[in-house]
């Protein structure tokens, strides 16, 4: 396992691996329990309506069709192709420990949220007439983890590259609208988007820290 892992991308800033363990894995996990305990007394949290009813009154059209248009690109149909794609990509150009991160990766923190959905059994939200379609439970959003769990991993693969910092910022942007999107169409509270991104961030940088335990001082 170890030799398997030699070549996985070092962690992505020179931190100390107990402060990447606290800020990345740790204190999100903190959040999203207590978001939990919270969700789990069956009442929605009242500024969150008082911030979702101003979001659906002051959103410009063009806000409601991007949101649309990302709740069609982050869906299963078309987000499951890529997080094959990626994962088969990276193999078959012989990247096989970054195949192995980048699908583990992607595939757990999908996994998580599915779980956490189970857990929970939020309902969604149903303050209007919706635009989209939606079933299933909410907590934590779904699009909101993937697109998240995504903009991490590629960060992560591109972090060694003349590209990163153009790789992180479209990732942090495509994750962040993901994010609101889901808020704007009214088919998840803000406490969903925000547990999405966290669990994306202890799913994929909690495996970074078990795959590279050698790394973690930024060596």
């Amino acid at each position: 396992m170890s030799t398997l892992f030699r070549r996985v991308p070092r962690l992505p800033w020179r931190a100390p691996g107990a402060a990447l363990t606290l800020g990345g894995v740790a204190l999100p996990l903190g959040v999203l329990g207590a978001l939990g305990a919270e969700v789990l007394e069956r009442e929605p949290f009242s500024p969150e309506l008082a911030a979702m009813l101003w979001l659906h009154l002051h959103s410009p059209a063009w806000l409601v069709a991007l949101s649309q248009g990302l709740h069609v690109l982050g869906s299963p149909l078309v987000m499951w192709p890529v997080l094959v794609a990626l994962p088969a990509a990276l193999w078959l150009t012989r990247r096989r420990p970054q195949a192995v991160f980048a699908g583990l990766a992607l595939w757990g923190a999908t996994g998580v949220q599915w779980g956490l959905k189970q857990l929970f059994e939020r309902s969604r939200p149903d303050l209007w007439p919706r635009v989209v379609p939606e079933h299933g439970y909410a907590f934590p959003s779904g699009h909101t983890t993937v697109a998240a769990a995504l903009a991490l991993v590629l960060g992560v693969l591109a972090w060694h590259t003349p590209r990163r910092w153009l790789v992180v910022t479209v990732g942090a942007a495509y994750a962040a609208l993901m994010a609101l999107s889901r808020v704007v169409l009214g088919v998840h509270y803000p406490s969903d988007v925000l547990a999405g991104i966290l669990t994306a961030m202890v799913s994929v940088l909690g495996l970074l820290l078990l795959l590279r335990p050698d790394r973690a001082g930024g060596r």
